[in-house]
């Protein structure tokens, strides 16, 4: 095949305007609906998942706190108000090609590719040096937010929900069993090193996340980039509210050991309050990003199969410029949304994504000047 010809008649084919079909806006209104009656569906169904999960690792009930019934009813809340936004997220076409996309790529192939996957999940979860090549001082504000909350997560809800309670030995009042949906896993003596972690696992994450926060009004306060671009809902209101309940729940700490109980019936409402304030956030602000995040391990084990994989040659100039699965997937992309950028060559067919991103920009500036002159 002949690149340049196939330029010229391409340039020819571009001078007509691409158009969606006659009926593109009355898909799309469908589309709408359906996506929302999905979303809905989800959103039940994650509530319901979670209340289910309460009932059966309490084992009915039986070893749920009446006293965190308004966290528990808070956190079905939020399931559903969670699953409702991911799933209407996820089915916007780019974001839902890269999850299918990422998640045929990760059950593809055996035990090395699988390992590629854990690799990739732990660089972009756990060590977030996604965010270090950025700074240092980011990263390790970062790594005592997001470690912080993820323990004080992964400490509270197993309690509130019932999974995770502590019962005193029947022949040592002493030692305490650890019991995990009602089967005893673990024990240790409460004047033990272990012993002081386990009661104070939440407010060594609380220490953490202060650590972060901290840092972040430091860094919010004296970055001139920051100060000129962050916005109050997106960027302060979500810090205020990590703040609050942060600050409250070391404060039923301190009321309890060291004031007898001052002020800690006043502290537990505004925890309360403070705990359910952020729980409704997270779904519609800044930090629902944290299950946008699966979408970015996603993007990365679609670029790596790529590198691995076969590769797109521009049909006009002939160079290598991306993968084929790449340039597969933005054309069905293309096509979801309603655009036909295929043009009809004496070559055949060729579609603009086909064309590398050098020649596009020679395309551009041709058919700008012709229509100009």
């Amino acid at each position: 095949m002949n690149c340049t010809h196939v330029f010229d008649e391409l340039f020819g084919s571009l001078l007509a305007p691409v158009r969606p079909p006659d009926c593109w806006l009355d898909e799309l209104r469908v589309m709408d609906q359906n996506v929302t009656l999905r979303a809905i569906a989800a959103g039940l169904a994650g509530s319901a998942l979670v209340f289910t999960g309460i009932v059966i690792g309490s084992r009915g009930l039986s070893h749920f706190d009446p006293e965190l019934v308004f966290y528990a009813i808070g956190s079905i809340l939020t399931a559903f108000a969670v699953a409702y936004r991911f799933t209407i997220w996820s089915q916007r076409p780019p974001t839902k090609v890269y999850l299918r996309r990422g998640i045929q790529l990760l059950f593809k192939g055996g035990f090395p590719r699988r390992r590629t996957s854990v690799a990739v999940a732990a660089d972009k979860f756990v060590a977030q040096n996604f965010i270090r090549r950025r700074g240092w001082y980011r990263w390790i504000m970062h790594l005592c937010l997001s470690g912080g909350c993820t323990l004080a997560f992964a400490v509270t809800f197993p309690l509130v929900f019932g999974w995770v309670y502590f019962s005193a030995s029947a022949g040592n009042s002493e030692i305490y069993l650890v019991k995990v949906l009602g089967f005893t896993v673990d024990s240790f003596d409460i004047r033990s090193l272990k012993g002081a972690i386990m009661f104070n696992m939440l407010n060594i994450a609380a220490v953490f996340v202060m650590i972060g926060l901290v840092m972040a009004a430091i860094r919010r306060f004296t970055d001139a980039g920051e100060r000129a671009t962050q916005k109050f809902l997106e960027d302060i209101l979500p810090l205020l509210l990590i703040f609050a309940v942060t600050v409250t729940g070391l404060g039923l700490t301190v009321s309890y050991k060291f004031m007898a109980g001052t002020g800690h019936g006043f502290l537990v409402i505004v925890h309360l309050f403070s705990v359910l304030a952020l729980l409704f956030y997270i779904p519609f602000g800044k930090l629902f990003h944290m299950f946008q995040r699966i979408c970015s391990l996603c993007v990365a084990l679609c670029q790596r199969e790529g590198e691995a994989g076969p590769r797109a040659f521009c049909v006009s100039c002939g160079d290598d410029f991306t993968s084929a699965m790449h340039v597969a997937d933005l054309k069905g992309v293309l096509d979801e949304l309603g655009f036909n950028y295929r043009f009809a060559t004496s070559y055949g067919e060729v579609h603009y994504q086909d064309i590398c991103p050098a020649c596009r920009r020679r395309l551009v500036a041709l058919n700008q000047g012709a229509s100009i002159g």
